[in-house]
């Protein structure tokens, strides 16, 4: 079992961490939610009906849509795409794909699938889920799910997720060249000056 444990210590960790915030952002969800229905007089949620609703709901797929978006990015363009000098990217005289192929398609790009996918997948939910919010708020326009598809507020949830992902990859990038952690697998070396 320690063996396991410091073996898959990375996913559990954060896998804990994630329940945990999740667990904190339904509670605190469902406060500014009831908040938002009493000074509207409309009736409040239980506990049970928040954690079924399409307000939880696409508050918490909208996040997901992001990072799955990022990671799917990163993975694919990175193949292409370098920084000189960060440990993020290929040097520059390795971009591009390796001459040598394995004939396994899907595996060989099995990781960008699989994230492209995930994205897809909660983005998806973000929409039907954002659809659903909107047609239960009493002060929204009712619309139809291709309409709400092209509504400003389908638009800013996703954008607005959407840029700080590309903020963070392109600092994450660029200040790997110069800035080091150590121990850390996506930093250089300490005491490593090339860039």
């Amino acid at each position: 079992m320690r063996r396991f444990l410091r073996e898959h210590s990375l996913t559990l960790v954060f896998g804990g961490l994630f329940l945990a915030a999740l667990v904190g952002q339904f509670f605190a969800g469902h406060a500014d939610y009831n908040e938002r229905q009493a000074a509207l007089g409309q009736p409040l949620l239980s506990l049970g009906s928040y954690l079924f609703s399409a307000d939880f709901l696409v508050d918490v797929v909208e996040n997901w849509q992001s990072e799955y978006l990022q990671f799917f990015l990163y993975v694919t363009a990175t193949v292409w795409l370098v920084e000189r000098g960060s440990p993020e990217s290929k040097r520059v005289e390795d971009a591009g794909l390796r001459p040598k192929r394995t004939h396994h398609w899907l595996y060989e790009n099995s990781l960008g699938l699989a994230m492209l996918s995930l994205f897809l997948f909660s983005w998806t939910m973000q929409w039907i889920a954002g659809w659903y919010a909107n047609n239960a708020d009493p002060l929204a326009e009712q619309t139809s799910l291709g309409g709400y598809f092209l509504s400003a507020d389908f638009w800013n949830r996703s954008l607005q997720n959407w840029q700080s992902e590309f903020l963070a990859i392109a600092s994450m990038a660029i200040l790997s060249v110069h800035l080091r952690q150590r121990g850390s697998p996506e930093s250089k070396p300490v005491g490593d000056r090339s860039g």
